[in-house]
């Protein structure tokens, strides 16, 4: 598909601020979601990863596509490809959030580029973001988003990657309805392909529901939280592959020089997402 890569990378430098208080409700049901214990009174640090639960895009229910996201354009460029995926990122964490305080979302588009891949034409949006509590800076975010179109039927069998190691720290992850039903809630999240059993067969072609990146990167940073004892300084993490509920999947870490070396993989299959912490 031909793009009009000029008229989409007009988007660049487009701006957007979006603002939500941390409730202890929320806290509670993140907390509930992810099988985690805290202090939820206000003035006690957030959870990690909360932040991609706050401030989510809220469009009108005429105003999402077939697929359940928010129809193209707006503060994203409206690429006119049929499937929109997380495909990596980083996050730098310079502080806590605090329950009760206010947190704003400050994003820009950062670029906009188009490459040919295997399934065909690629558009990468690089979105920038500044995560601020109260007054403070707490974090900055670069997501990496990759829209391509639909894979054409009957196309050549794609070689099987070989199957992801086992890390020295493992833990058994069981992709559930009910566990991606949740996290789509918490993020406000319509998109289909999470929850949709019939629509992810019959018109995105897969074979059972997704799990969703950004849920696996958070269960990476908290297993990095686990085996250091403290939230990492930063987080770099890309998408390989696709992670579906039909076979539960494990979240790997194994040291690698001053930081973790992190991935998941569903049970029997090649890495998924990969990632690395430092301190």
């Amino acid at each position: 598909m031909d793009l009009d890569l000029d008229h989409l990378r007009s988007w660049i430098g487009r701006e957007e601020a979006k603002s939500e208080p941390v409730t202890t409700a929320l806290v509670e049901r993140f907390d509930a979601t992810f099988g985690r214990t805290g202090d939820t009174t206000p003035g006690a640090a957030a959870p990690v990863m909360i932040h991609l639960c706050l401030a989510p895009p809220a469009a009108p229910m005429d105003q999402l596509g077939p697929d359940g996201h928010p129809a193209r354009g707006g503060f994203l460029p409206p690429v006119p490809l049929p499937r929109r995926m997380w495909a990596g990122g980083s996050f730098a964490f310079h502080d806590d959030i605090r329950i009760g305080e206010t947190v704003t979302r400050r994003s820009v588009i950062r670029d906009v580029a188009v490459k040919q891949g295997r399934t065909g034409t690629l558009c990468f949006v690089t979105v920038e973001h500044r995560i601020e509590s109260g007054s403070r800076h707490v974090l900055t975010e670069r997501q990496d988003i990759v829209y391509r179109d639909l894979d054409p039927p009957g196309g050549p069998a794609k070689a099987a990657p070989p199957p992801a190691p086992e890390g020295t720290h493992r833990v058994t992850v069981a992709p559930t309805a009910p566990l991606l039903f949740r996290y789509s809630a918490l993020t406000f999240n319509g998109h289909r392909i999470h929850y949709d059993a019939p629509y992810v067969r019959e018109v995105e072609g897969y074979p059972g529901l997704i799990v969703h990146g950004p849920l696996q990167a958070s269960q990476l940073v908290h297993l990095a939280e686990r085996v250091r004892g403290r939230v990492p300084r930063t987080f770099d993490f890309r998408s390989l592959s696709t992670i579906f509920d039909t076979a539960d999947y494990t979240l790997n870490a194994t040291e690698d020089g001053d930081g973790l070396k992190l991935w998941t993989a569903q049970r029997g299959g090649p890495v998924a997402m990969e990632a690395r912490a430092t301190w």
